[in-house]
Parts: structure tokens; sequence; C-alpha cells
């Protein structure tokens, strides 16, 4: 048998053309904008994604950190402070504080102090915790996005 090799197959791909990469102050804009973009978003929940007209994004972070902060603080769970004791105080402190706003909202409303005594009050203290870990991880999703590395 007698293969023929033609160089002109129209199966071949097309050549690239290199991208010109942007330059450094373009790279430093928008770093500092997407920086900009997750302060946002953890100081409000769900602000980073409406700067960014992702609309349901930020309706759904808004009302879900807001519920959560909510149904712990009702429920009088417990809001750690930064001068924690032990390690754990620390993590948890670190986990309430990035609800953001919403955490100097949780300690207005924590007027009779926690009650982790009963069980509602332990599970508060986790909707609370959760609530923070949730709109961090908002906002780190607002910052890729700004980034153009998320959808």
């Amino acid at each position: 048998m007698r293969e023929e090799h033609n160089d002109a197959s129209p199966l071949q791909p097309p050549t690239q053309v290199e991208a010109v990469p942007p330059s450094t102050r373009e790279n430093g804009a928008s770093e500092a904008r997407a920086l900009g973009i997750a302060f946002a978003g953890w100081i409000l929940p769900g602000l980073g994604h409406a700067l960014q007209r992702m609309w349901g994004r930020a309706v759904v972070v808004f009302l879900c950190v807001g519920i959560l902060v909510l149904v712990g603080a009702t429920m009088r769970g417990n809001l750690f402070t930064s001068n924690g004791s032990d390690a754990f105080d620390s993590l948890g402190y670190v986990a309430d504080i990035g609800s953001g706003s919403f955490y100097f909202l949780g300690r207005s409303v924590e007027r009779n102090g926690a009650d982790v005594s009963h069980a509602g009050g332990d599970y508060g203290t986790r909707f609370l915790a959760t609530a923070g870990v949730l709109n961090l991880l908002a906002a780190l999703h607002a910052y890729e996005a700004a980034r153009g590395r998320k959808a």
C-alpha cells in the first residue's frame, strides 16, 4: 500500500497567534480591583458579587449569611472575641469575624449573652461560625471571579 502525504491538508489546525501579555500596570490595577472586591464582599456579604453584576449569587450569599447570623444569634449562640484563651477560641473568632459587618450586628443583638449550656445555644454557635466561613468562601469566589479565574 502506498500512503499519500499532502502538506496542504484541511485537517491541520490553523496557526496560533501568540497572545501579548498584558502590561504589568494592568496586572497591578486588576489585582487591586480584585482585592477591593474581595474586601467589599467580606465587609458586606454578597457585595463582591454585586459589584461584578452577579446578582443571583449576591442575593443568595447575603440572604444565607444573614439568615445564619440571625438564627445563630436568636438561639443565643456564642460569638467569640479576639481575646480568646485557647486555639479553639481563636479559630472561633476567625470564623465569626468572617461574616464581616454581620458579626457586629450579631454582637449588638447578643444582649443577654450566650447560652451554650443548652443545645440551642450550642447549635447557635455553629450557625454563627458557619455564616462566617460561608462569607469568607464567597469573598474568595468574588476575588477569583474578578481575576477572571471563575465564572
